[in-house]
């Protein structure tokens, strides 16, 4: 029988060495550009004293820049000058000079300078850039560029090595690596982040994210940081994200995305089970926009969204992308879950906006209020809408609270809440509604679908004994 010790050993997990970095750097390092850029502005309203790196942190994190006093500034007459407005990497997406970094980097720029590693400048011109992904490109009059090669995100796995290149604080071609901590990370709209712990501050937005075989895989973009510096949490926008992107940017200069017209919101599990859709999943339609194609397909607010064009809906985040992804004119499907039901939907793609005018609404309190009764079982006092009402808000029917108190109160519903559908069922006015409570389950917590100014949403009060 084997020692202790050394069963030990047979036992032991095999320890690998730590990966070389020094073949990627030589092989990518040549790819990667520093970008800083100019901005002409007045001289009185010049922000000197201040570090390009320091502006393009303040640009990232969309925060005011800061005022200098006036007696820190240097005293010139009024007039047009250049000064440094931001700092960034990037890095060259085709032999021809196309050059792909962040679109906050170039923000606002009136001139952007890209610098190659052998030391020679360009001046770019920024071909697009797209705000909802952070992505730009810029093109430089030059050829036999060394470009990047991109990666397949898809087999990037969590825990595997990465290695970042960038201008961290002005620090040209300054090499980081750490490991993907997380896939799929939402914090926006169109965007499933890859996280990881490379060391990213600013001045490396923009630069490449690059897995073992030099193939990149994001785009460094944001940090997690209190300080302003790096703290262990960094985000890259995945590249084929970015790719799809800039194939758009490079062929027009701007990006076209679908819409259908709808506002959502998680599914917890509470409400999942309140009203039969079983597991927490899909987006829960809080708002239908006026004319658009999801009105007029039918979709209505308190729906679930749970798949589209045949695809489960497992995650909020999911929607907005697929259909932002879905060319415009497209026919596509729907399908939601509605009071114990599922339907599927034909919809019609339409191209999302450059800007978007928020519609705002408020009805008039009901001139002549009649309570109801059976409501006070739920902590409610509610009342018919007025035709005026009715057509202010763009609603078939529903009945509008006078006064919530207790159980009403405590599930958040409040005086001018609307009530659409209580129970599953749908209300249309306050008999309708008497006789859904009448019908309601007293030892269950009661789901009721709501709408408060341009939001519907479902919340489950529990009747009172």
């Amino acid at each position: 029988m084997l020692p202790v010790a050394a069963q030990a050993q047979t036992t032991a997990p095999v320890v690998r060495g730590l990966p070389d970095f020094t073949d990627l750097v030589d092989q990518v390092g040549p790819s990667v550009v520093n970008i800083r850029t100019m901005e002409k502005v007045s001289s009185r309203n010049a922000q000197s004293g201040m570090d390009p790196e320091m502006l393009e942190f303040f640009k990232r994190f969309g925060l005011p820049v800061p005022s200098i006093p006036r007696q820190q500034r240097p005293q010139k007459p009024d007039s047009d000058e250049e000064q440094p407005s931001g700092l960034g990497s990037g890095f060259i997406l085709t032999s021809d000079g196309y050059v792909m970094t962040n679109a906050h980097v170039v923000e606002g720029a009136d001139d952007v300078i890209v610098t190659l590693t052998d030391k020679r400048e360009f001046k770019a011109k920024i071909i697009g850039a797209d705000k909802r992904t952070d992505v730009a490109v810029v093109k430089i009059e030059a050829t036999g560029l060394p470009a990047v090669k991109i990666g397949d995100v898809n087999r990037l796995r969590v825990g595997e090595w990465v290695m970042a290149i960038g201008s961290p604080f002005g620090l040209e071609n300054s090499v980081t690596a750490g490991i993907v901590s997380a896939k799929q990370r939402d914090t926006g709209d169109y965007l499933p982040f890859i996280q990881t712990d490379v060391a990213i501050n600013p001045g490396n937005s923009g630069g490449p994210l690059l897995n073992m075989r030099g193939e990149v895989v994001g785009i460094n973009s944001q940090i997690y940081s209190r300080s302003g510096g790096f703290m262990g949490i960094s985000f890259s926008i995945p590249i084929d994200e970015a790719v799809r992107v800039s194939d758009q940017l490079r062929a027009t200069g701007r990006v076209v995305r679908g819409k259908i017209g709808v506002q959502i919101s998680t599914v917890n599990k509470d409400v999942a089970e309140s009203i039969g859709l079983g597991k927490a999943q899909g987006a829960l339609v809080t708002g239908v926009e006026s004319g658009s194609p999801a009105e007029k397909a039918g979709v209505e607010a308190g729906d679930v969204i749970t798949k589209f064009d045949g695809k489960p809906l497992e995650k909020l985040a999911d929607l907005p992308r697929w259909v932002g992804n879905t060319k415009p004119g497209s026919k596509s499907t729907v399908t939601v879950f509605r009071r114990g039901k599922t339907l599927d939907l034909p919809i019609t793609i339409v191209e999302i906006p450059s800007e978007t005018a928020a519609k705002t609404g408020a009805g008039k309190e009901p001139e002549k209020a009649k309570p109801s009764t059976a409501a006070q079982q739920l902590g409610l006092v509610v009342s018919d809408l007025t035709e005026a009402q009715r057509k202010t808000l763009n609603l078939k029917g529903g009945v509008q609270i006078v006064s919530a108190d207790e159980a009403a109160a405590r599930a958040g519903l409040k005086q001018g809440d609307v009530i659409l559908g209580i129970a599953n069922t749908e209300i249309a006015d306050v008999k309708q509604f008497d006789a859904a409570v009448a019908k309601a389950d007293k030892s269950k917590p009661v789901n009721v679908l709501f709408r408060r100014g341009e939001w519907t949403q479902y919340v489950l009060i529990r009747p009172l004994k």
